[in-house]
């Protein structure tokens, strides 16, 4: 077969090991950047009855698109035009997006980890937990709303409530990038500002502890994160890790989710309440995981280079 394509910008640390398990297995690998088209990336693409054929060419690599063997898609920057003014930058930009993302989402015999069409449907908040209710998981009351009454009215019902945002794109305070944090709100804290978009409102899982479940292909990581955080993810120099095994019904959750969306790859985290049951929080279909392995042994980097590499047995 041919080589793996990996697309993802240049400083992702998780790609670079997976590339390096890769090349010490003899895989070849073709890496880029989409935000690199057209200045150093091209393509050439015929498209027939047989499918996708021709080539893209980096700096250094020729990859021939008919004989991709799987795509590693990550975290690609956008494109940008710099040179060229307003309206015709637009233009430029639409041709790139449906040029080049249209030939790379359509690669024949390609496996994807993950396709991109199905990571921007499993990226909104609102679709992954309605799938995961669906597909077993238990979910915390959760409302979407722009109404300020209707979120004063779900805080009343609930007691605790943590706010979410839909999505995490870059907020900038003072020209420093910040992130927007979860965190918990009362009926004060809501105000007619609410109207101004839509919010997310969930109900506060009373826990003791955070699971994050790592999915390749067909093996599952399971490694409890103690803290005594709200939110994990804003201070990693305070997390406990530890390998554990799902309550019963989880594994089957986990597949039929997957399935759902038509994923092979998937980084879920659960909320552990008091009694030890598990609460789905979300699913990102392009999660960070490989900092987990140095922490708990599990050979997740393998794992992955074992799903692009499409080995068997």
């Amino acid at each position: 077969m041919g080589p793996v394509l990996v697309v993802t910008n240049l400083d992702d640390p998780t790609t670079d090991l997976v590339i390096g398990e890769l090349h010490g297995r003899g895989v070849p690998v073709v890496r880029f950047d989409s935000g690199d088209f057209p200045t150093t990336l091209s393509i050439a693409a015929t498209i027939t009855s047989d499918g996708i054929g021709g080539a893209l060419t980096t700096p250094t690599r020729t990859a021939d698109l008919s004989r991709i063997r799987s795509l590693y898609y990550r975290r690609p920057s956008g494109f940008t035009f710099s040179h060229l003014d307003d309206q015709t930058a637009r233009f430029a930009v639409t041709q790139a997006r449906y040029g080049l993302g249209g030939v790379v989402a359509s690669l024949p015999g390609c496996l994807y980890v993950n396709h991109p069409h199905r990571i921007g449907d499993a990226e909104f908040k609102p679709s992954g937990l309605a799938a995961a209710a669906a597909c077993g998981f238990r979910i915390p009351p959760t409302m979407v709303t722009s109404d300020p009454d209707v979120a004063r009215a779900f805080i009343k019902a609930h007691g605790s409530v943590i706010y979410k945002p839909l999505s995490t794109p870059l907020y900038r305070i003072d020209g420093v990038s910040c992130t927007v944090e979860v965190r918990e709100v009362t009926t004060g804290d809501i105000d007619d500002a609410v109207a101004g978009t839509a919010h997310l409102f969930q109900q506060r899982i009373d826990k003791t502890g955070d699971v994050r479940v790592t999915v390749i292909g067909n093996q599952v990581f399971c490694v409890c994160i103690d803290s005594d955080l709200l939110d994990w993810r804003t201070d990693y120099s305070r997390l406990r890790y530890s390998v554990v095994q799902p309550p019963p019904g989880i594994f089957e959750a986990l597949s039929a989710y997957l399935d759902r969306f038509r994923l092979v790859f998937g980084a879920f985290d659960f909320a552990v309440d008091r009694q030890g049951q598990w609460w789905f929080l979300e699913c990102n279909p392009s999660g960070q995981w490989a900092w987990l392995e140095p922490e708990t042994g599990l050979p997740m980097v393998a794992a992955m280079a074992d799903l692009l590499e499409r080995k068997t047995g």
